[in-house]
């Protein structure tokens, strides 16, 4: 093991040190002796539990307990101590007292007006802390509850956790025990040829130290302690060197779900959404497993794929103190929150070490959701997800940082779910077959059903459209022709509703069979389609028009059905003869004095570290001039790198779907010129999905 001592800073003592009690375990000895208020013990008494004793509560107006309670006490007993601190006596029976005397006694003690009441001196015992000879030195279990879990359930081998990743040493001392036993060579074998997945050199260590965090052995006397004992499986999908090909890693994920897993763990991404790993993850989520993902690691806003997924479980890092790492990426995708710096975990051969990232964190989120499934084995993957952020602990932090809260395995594992009773779930009786359930879900519907569907060779088609009243993502009772389910707000980065004062602005892409609708309980006044090719609008299951679904709705569109144009008012003037009091526009050489004088500009600087995640930087600039007419974005990126400019003007965060102007050209130098006009912010974006290199971005603005 890689020892640290410099991480040593006593934040694991009171781990090391604390006894939790319950109401089954061991009291420590002397757990009392130091209280204020507490008479010493008979000498030479016996430390540890002691079962022919009673304790009686004493009402706090007893000034002396000795002296007003010992009268009381029958001659064959006697007052082993008091606490008059918190107000009570330990008496001692014979040995030989019978049961049903001792039952007597406490029923004539508790009908004293100076007794409060009486009880056996039960016997307690310390909250499970495992014996796992590195869990001393560990934090990641503790702080995130593990040990009030682990009273109930360190895991069941009847739940698996499949790892996505490179090949884990599966014979390793504290990982051949929790290994999956089913399956040949406990997995399989993608990213190379053969069938093992087994490491081909010990510093392929990724795949075994993130297997170790989720199902390391736990209080078997072995390394680390694992978050749970649940069983593991080995895809091999990454190399060596960390890189998996997207069919490598798509085909892994479907092979996990063919082979019985009940959660995947995926410690890898990319900044691309990509349609194959889009359908492995819906693959998984239609059969019922939950599929668990790291964010990214570069440190910026917007989440890593197939974290971003509506379907899987996006996992940012935290530090041992529950701030957010710095590196872990953030975003309106982010569902939970784990500890992902310096965990200890197994590497081959034999050994173990410490490593941080995103990746560490979210095999914690999948080992608890171990714990979970196991101690609640009916639940869906759905419900799974949805009991672990409900029951996620508030960090304090923007919910781009921790999503619902930092995972919380005791409170996970002893809250009953919402509706569980152990067999079935409120709401699984009597099914009502798909018709009636679409028109029962129809009918309960906030408004009409707006949905927007692709053909199945569509690539991602965008669309946006307006509307009065209000708006909300809608999962529509019903599949496309394509067999695809049609949902809003699948892919979060770029589905978007934005209320502008009395107007909603709602859009987003889509593609591949799939669609997205939204519930509007008001008039639709827009619709813009960019492939309508590829992609058609359907109200209430009618395919209709951009025209018609602002019709049926009771729109009224910004400009006249084609068509119908306007009759001229017979005071304007005709639209070919210019207004005489009507100045002439301005040729584009006079742009710069119709614009004006007052220039403000702004500088900067960042690096693109794509590594094998791809990556992407926001940055955003405030208008500073009184009346903003314009603006140049000049970006210079290495002349070997090609790096993309993306940019919204006063609207959402850009991305390679939403903004408004961009500049993708080949190579790293970038040119955008932009009208202005009223005050905002303009929000950029610099991408790049494989080159690497610093930049230079500088905001050129003028106004009037």
């Amino acid at each position: 093991m890689t020892q640290d001592d410099s991480a040593d800073d006593g934040s694991n003592t009171t781990y090391n040190r604390r006894r939790f009690l319950t109401g089954t375990g061991t009291i420590a000895a002397g757990g009392l002796i130091g209280s204020s208020g507490l008479a010493s013990a008979t000498p030479g008494r016996n430390p540890g539990p002691k079962k022919d004793e009673l304790i009686i509560g004493i009402s706090p107006s007893v000034s002396d307990i000795e002296s007003e309670i010992g009268p009381q006490i029958p001659g064959d007993a006697w007052i082993e101590h008091t606490n008059e601190t918190i107000h009570y006596a330990l008496i001692s029976l014979p040995e030989e007292t019978p049961e049903s005397t001792r039952d007597s006694l406490v029923d004539t003690l508790t009908n004293i007006d100076q007794i409060e009441y009486a009880e056996e001196n039960a016997t307690l015992e310390a909250l499970s802390a495992p014996n796992d000879p590195h869990y001393g030195s560990q934090h990641a279990p503790q702080q995130v509850n593990c040990e009030t879990a682990w009273e109930t359930t360190y895991g069941s081998d009847d739940v698996t956790i499949s790892i996505v990743d490179q090949g884990i040493q599966y014979d390793h001392p504290v990982l051949e025990e929790n290994m999956d036993d089913s399956v040949s060579n406990y997995g399989r074998e993608f990213v190379g040829g053969g069938s093992d997945p087994y490491p081909i050199a010990g510093d392929e260590q990724h795949g075994t130290h993130v297997g170790g965090i989720a199902g390391g052995g736990t209080n078997n006397g072995t390394g680390h302690a694992g978050i749970s004992n649940c069983s593991l499986l080995s895809a091999r999908a990454l190399n060596r060197q960390g890189r998996g090909s997207l069919s490598d890693i798509a085909d892994a994920v479907q092979w996990s779900v063919d082979a019985g897993a009940d959660i995947v763990n995926l410690s890898l991404g990319s900044s691309s959404n990509h349609r194959t790993l889009r359908a492995a993850c819906q693959y998984a989520a239609d059969n019922d497993v939950l599929l668990v993902a790291a964010a990214g690691n570069s440190g910026s806003y917007g989440v890593a794929y197939p974290a971003a997924y509506e379907d899987v479980v996006a996992v940012s890092a935290l530090t041992a103190n529950d701030s957010l790492a710095s590196f872990s990426n953030r975003g309106s995708q982010i569902d939970l929150a784990a500890p992902g710096t310096r965990l200890i975990s197994a590497v081959p051969w034999d050994s173990y070490t410490r490593m941080s990232g995103t990746s560490m964190a979210a095999p914690v989120v999948a080992g608890v959701a171990g714990l979970v499934l196991s101690a609640y084995p009916d639940l869906s993957g759905d419900e799974l997800r949805e009991h672990l952020q409900s029951t996620a602990v508030d960090v304090g932090l923007s919910s781009n940082a921790q999503g619902h809260g930092r995972v919380d395995a005791g409170e996970a594992v002893t809250t009953v779910p919402d509706g569980y009773d152990g067999d079935e779930r409120d709401g699984e009786e009597d099914e009502p077959d798909d018709d009636e359930q679409d028109d029962d879900e129809q009918d309960d519907a906030a408004g009409r059903l707006l949905a927007f569907v692709t053909e199945p060779d569509a690539d991602t088609a965008r669309y946006e459209f307006t509307a009065e009243g209000a708006v909300e993502f809608a999962d529509a009772p019903y599949d496309s022709p394509s067999g695809r389910n049609i949902e809003g707000g699948t892919y979060r980065a770029e589905d978007f509703i934005d209320e502008e004062g009395e107007t909603v602005r709602a859009g987003g892409i889509t593609g591949g069979g799939y669609g997205d609708a939204f519930y509007v309980d008001g008039p639709v006044t827009s619709i813009d389609v960019d492939q309508p090719d590829v992609m058609w609008i359907e109200l209430d299951r009618e395919e209709l028009t951009p025209e018609e679904v602002i019709d049926e709705t009771g729109g009224d569109p910004d400009e006249p059905d084609e068509g119908e144009p306007d009759e001229p008012d017979d005071d304007e003037p005709d639209e070919d003869e210019p207004d005489e009091d009507e100045p002439d526009e301005p040729d584009e050489d006079d742009e710069e004095s119709r614009c004006g004088n007052e220039t403000a500009s702004e500088r900067f600087d960042g690096e693109l570290d794509a590594g094998w995640t791809g990556d992407g930087n926001r940055h955003t600039y405030s208008l500073q001039t009184d009346d903003p007419c314009s603006a140049t974005l000049t970006l210079e990126g290495p002349s070997d790198a090609d790096f993309d400019l993306y940019v919204t003007i006063g609207g959402l965060p850009p991305s390679r779907w939403i903004h408004d102007e961009s500049s993708t050209g080949s190579g790293a130098s970038e040119e955008l010129s932009l009208e202005l006009s009223g005050d905002g912010d303009l929000r950029m974006q610099v991408y790049t999905d494989s080159d690497s290199g610093e930049y230079e971005l500088r905001i050129d603005e003028r106004g009037r």
